[in-house]
């Protein structure tokens, strides 16, 4: 039995890994697929990669992107989530901002530096016409340290995946103030380059398996009631979350990966962008 470590947000997105795993998919092909969850998101999953703490991740497009261009040794293997992410705009619920054009020069909470909600913090201050250099963070790790920070006035607002943290906002403890979209595929499988260049035949495997699960998941008999109960979603939220989300069996486009680099080198988080055949396999 081949062990390979993996590792992603413990979201919605990703059920389809689980269900591979909990149904014996990837052990009946001789791989013991180990998930990690990690809350805190793309930054840390970049980190894994970098440290050779994981051999795969379903990580932000973005996110790994830069990762990349800033020396991480490792390369997209296909892209997972062909859609954009609906990124919310959240505010505490007792704050005084009350529109997305008041939150220019605020105090953005972000799971670490280099993560999707860092990254897409500059986007969104792109589309509103903001000065990037106005941008003002606080680290707060996951969902909850932004719950803390929010609350206690520690950061102004929050960007985060619209449908994980509508519970929040039906629950009075944030208000979304807007949604703002990736521009591009917002997930994608990744790997390290030590794992990709010694297991060809393991990934094969592994790729194979995961887009048989994912090209049928929609189809699934009540697949919008499990995704209710096992991520706590109300059942019109999932089905308006599955209606906008498409997977992908294919490998992300060159424009895709342009867009990207173009993006980060605009908002000066990358000096440069790296050719496609250095960003994937």
């Amino acid at each position: 039995m081949k062990t390979i470590r993996i590792v992603g947000v413990p979201e919605h997105f990703n059920l389809p890994w689980h269900m591979a795993i909990e149904e014996g998919a990837f052990r009946e092909r001789g791989i013991e697929l180990v998930w990690r969850d990690i809350p805190e998101g793309t930054g840390r999953m970049c980190q894994l990669l970098e440290n050779k703490e994981t051999d795969l991740a379903i990580i932000l497009t973005e996110g790994l992107v830069k990762s990349i261009a800033e020396g991480n040794n490792s390369k997209i293997i296909q892209e997972y989530i062909a859609t954009p992410l609906q990124w919310g705009v959240h505010v505490g619920a007792q704050s005084k901002y009350r529109d997305t054009s008041d939150l220019e020069g605020a105090r953005a909470a972000i799971s670490r530096f280099g993560s999707g909600s860092h990254l897409m913090s500059y986007v969104h201050a792109q589309s509103q016409g903001w000065h990037l250099d106005s941008l003002k963070f606080k680290v707060i790790n996951d969902l909850d340290g932004a719950v803390k920070a929010l609350t206690n006035d520690e950061a102004d607002y929050f960007m985060w995946e619209h449908f994980t943290t509508k519970p929040l906002v039906d629950s009075g403890v944030f208000r979304r103030l807007d949604d703002c979209p990736t521009p591009w595929p917002c997930f994608v499988i990744a790997g390290t380059s030590a794992f990709l260049d010694r297991n060809h035949g393991v990934l094969r495997h592994i790729l194979e398996i995961i887009n048989t699960y994912t090209i049928e998941f929609k189809n699934i008999p009540s697949i919008n009631k499990t995704l209710s109960n096992r991520y706590n979603q109300k059942l019109e939220d999932i089905d308006e979350w599955l209606s906008i989300t498409q997977w992908s069996q294919n490998q992300i486009e060159e424009s895709k990966i342009r867009l990207v680099n173009q993006t980060l080198i605009d908002l000066k988080r990358i000096d440069k962008g790296l050719e496609y055949s250095a960003i994937v396999i």
